[in-house]
């Protein structure tokens, strides 16, 4: 599952590939957005642990990992 998380007065995005389900990462992003949890805690797929502030979130974007193409097939 690839996840973008915009950040409030942060130029770029943090763009992650979690294990956690589409309804998993939901739930925390609603957690966190409701002040249920102050953070939003994600993990990606090598195990490393990510935490936003709630009260600093400009979006989240959650979306299937696409696979790459490669070779000529790809023009």
């Amino acid at each position: 599952m690839e996840v973008k998380i915009g950040v409030q007065h942060a130029p770029r995005e943090i763009v992650l590939e979690s294990g956690q389900t589409a309804e998993e990462v939901e739930q925390a992003v609603a957690d966190a957005l409701s002040g249920k949890a102050q953070l939003l805690s994600l993990v990606d797929e090598k195990g490393r642990k990510v935490l936003v502030p709630g009260d600093r979130i400009a979006y989240v974007e959650i979306g299937e990992v696409t696979a790459r193409r490669v070779g000529f097939g790809a023009l």
